[in-house]
């Protein structure tokens, strides 16, 4: 999702090319009268992928059935079949890992840290391929304290699995150069990572067109023929409500049941058995935003102590990122999403992150390599934050001490 109006440039359908599997729907880049977060939810229910969000309308992607129902309803402004040449793709993107480089980078570090990095399959795809979790830690005992992290639950969110695999390589490096921080979380804290949730997909996206698929979901089929179910529409809390679609070809399908999806059931059976595990992070792309619970409604988090953790904490870490902070159903309505089953089932403090680009007219899903580590650093000190917090994150609330026992500090 993008925040500010993108430009709209006329375009042909984006999955020319297709090398190969079946057809991609017809996809369309459409432009919405919305002037809120109720309009906009209207919107989503009508399974509009929003990407941009303005004062007056929004921008995103729709299959022609939903463009057909947003124009009956009056709410169309404009719309344009998709176009690969529309991105503007950098000519070489061979820093981005694919799913066998990415396995193979996690090995290696795994070969060479054995004493502090483990990998394991948390379970398979749709395709069979495993779904790997690192462990950075002494050990996994679960009387320690354990962030986690994940990416890549969107095929086509590339930079979404780079930062939580460069998140693994610094925590490693900085260990290893003797980093003290670092060392003391290696010691007595768990840091959990999922590079990528959803690998059908990511290489369906990378390897099934002559240029990149804008392939957003999954890649399994149901029994008419359509392929695909949006992950993040697919957990279990309060699934199906509102903000995710029953048509199959929509980009925002949410699946036949909570927890229809192999991927989703692994990540799922992970947590589930990990009741240590207290702060969570999902990586997205696009839009710099911050995002915390509720999606499924507009109500506030009901718990006083934990709504204000999740505003402190998500402007805290917005002071280093520089992204927006704000409640996910601040901009629509979505059911069956990471966090808000997390937070909802385990009580996990929990964030999404829409990585860079602010825009699509910057890159959007594909900004380019040069933005691999850019995206990282200026995430650092967020993602050491919620590791740091993760042995109590309401340890954030407490009042700071400075000098003199004050808890406030002296204001000339």
């Amino acid at each position: 999702m993008i925040r500010g109006i993108c430009i709209v440039i006329a375009m042909t359908f984006f999955g020319q090319g297709q090398a190969n599997g079946d057809p991609l729907p017809s996809l369309f880049w459409v432009k919405a009268k919305a002037a809120n977060k109720y309009e906009r939810t209207q919107l989503s229910n009508m399974g509009l992928s929003i990407e941009g969000v303005g004062d007056e309308a929004v921008t995103g992607f729709a299959i022609e059935s939903e463009v057909e129902q947003i124009r009956k309803q009056g709410l169309l402004i404009s719309v344009q079949p998709m176009d690969e040449s529309f991105l503007d793709f950098p000519s070489d993107d061979e820093e981005f890992h694919n799913y066998s480089e990415l396995v193979s980078e996690i090995k290696t570090l795994s070969d060479q840290n054995p004493s502090i990095f483990s990998m394991q399959s948390i379970g398979k795809s749709h395709e069979g391929r495993d779904i790997w979790v690192i462990r950075i830690g002494m050990d996994d005992s679960a009387d320690k304290s354990a962030a986690l992290f994940m990416g890549g639950h969107h095929a086509r969110e590339h930079l979404s699995v780079e930062t939580p695999l460069n998140l693994a390589k610094y925590l490693v490096s900085e260990y290893r150069n003797g980093n003290t921080k670092v060392a003391s979380w290696v010691q007595n804290r768990i840091v959990y990572i999922i590079p990528l949730v959803n690998p059908d997909g990511a290489e369906y996206d990378i390897e099934s067109c002559s240029r990149y698929c804008m392939w957003r979901k999954n890649r399994s089929r149901d029994k008419g023929g359509s392929y695909g179910v949006d992950l993040n529409r697919n957990y279990g809390y309060l699934w199906g409500t509102v903000g995710s679609s029953p048509n199959p070809r929509s980009d925002t399908y949410r699946g036949p049941s909570a927890f229809s999806e192999p991927e989703t059931k692994a990540v799922r059976d992970f947590i589930d058995a990990r009741p240590n595990i207290t702060t969570l992070l999902t990586f997205h792309s696009f839009s710099e935003l911050i995002l915390y619970p509720w999606g499924h409604t507009y109500d506030d988090v009901a718990n006083i102590k934990d709504r204000e953790l999740f505003q402190t904490m998500a402007q805290t870490m917005a002071g280093w990122n520089n992204y927006t902070p704000q409640q996910s159903s601040d901009l629509y309505l979505t059911s069956g999403d990471t966090v808000d089953w997390a937070y909802g089932e385990h009580g996990i403090i929990g964030f999404t992150f829409e990585l860079d680009p602010s825009s699509m007219w910057e890159g959007g899903f594909y900004p380019g390599q040069s933005y691999i580590d850019r995206v990282f650093q200026k995430n650092i000190k967020p993602l050491e934050y919620l590791i740091e917090y993760s042995d109590n994150p309401y340890r954030v609330l407490e009042p700071v001490h400075f000098a003199y026992g004050l808890s406030t500090p002296l204001i000339d």
